[in-house]
């Protein structure tokens, strides 16, 4: 089943003189349980496609299709819940609140959802963090995790609400080899798992081989794909 199409896809910046295209008539399409890798140099459009497949900004051109719906089409209500239950998202930085404790932050989601329960947020929570191997840091706050801690609470948070597309922007980047290794098989569990569409943006090599499809980008432009839809 196709996940994700695009057609002829563009996303320009800026007005006038100053104006700069960072996706430019970008068509392809993404099936439901593919692990795609997105590569190019820095500057080539991959975080911005992927801010536009995860609904994060819908000022594009050309046709966005992601689960069925046209994200230009939705309202801003309609966007955060399709962004809160739709997409899961992990980033280099990962985004945790400081001031929350590593419980509070995995149960954030369910708070702009009723998909789950106060105490089933709980639970799969506690699951979770059981899962990525942090059953002790509950109640402790991000700040006084290691990166690699603070990346596997992140996953963890990401897969609260069963998304079927999980969109990761250089998530090993801040990481040591090991731990990288650990997050990226975590990753191909999930995927097998649940049948999750996983995306992820790298400029590891190495990281890029372990997905099914590769494309890369270049001047905004999709100028290589390895293979069609798995």
């Amino acid at each position: 089943m196709t996940l994700i199409v695009a057609d002829k896809l563009g996303r320009t910046f800026g007005r006038g003189g100053d104006r700069v295209q960072a996706l430019v008539d970008v068509t392809l399409e993404i099936s439901a349980g593919e692990h795609l890798a997105i590569i190019g140099r820095s500057g080539a459009g991959k975080s911005t496609l992927l801010r536009l497949m995860g609904a994060l900004d819908t000022g594009y051109t050309g046709s966005l299709r992601v689960d069925g719906r046209e994200l230009r089409g939705l309202g801003d209500s309609d966007l955060s819940r399709f962004r809160n239950t739709r997409v899961g998202f992990v980033f280099q930085a990962f985004n945790l609140l400081p001031n929350l404790t590593v419980g509070a932050n995995l149960v954030l989601p369910a708070f702009f959802s009723d998909a789950l329960s106060e105490s089933e947020a709980e639970k799969r929570a506690r699951s979770l963090l059981e899962r990525v191997g942090l059953t002790d840091k509950w109640d402790t706050a991000p700040l006084k995790l290691s990166g690699g801690e603070r990346q596997r609470v992140a996953i963890a948070r990401a897969l609260l609400l069963h998304p079927p597309v999980l969109i990761c922007d250089e998530p090993t980047g801040a990481l040591d080899e090991e731990t990288a290794a650990d997050v990226l098989d975590l990753f191909e569990e999930v995927r097998a798992e649940r049948n999750s569409t996983l995306i992820v943006v790298t400029h590891d090599h190495s990281i890029a081989a372990r997905a099914q499809r590769t494309i890369r980008l270049d001047g905004g432009r999709l100028v290589s794909d390895d293979g069609a839809s798995a």
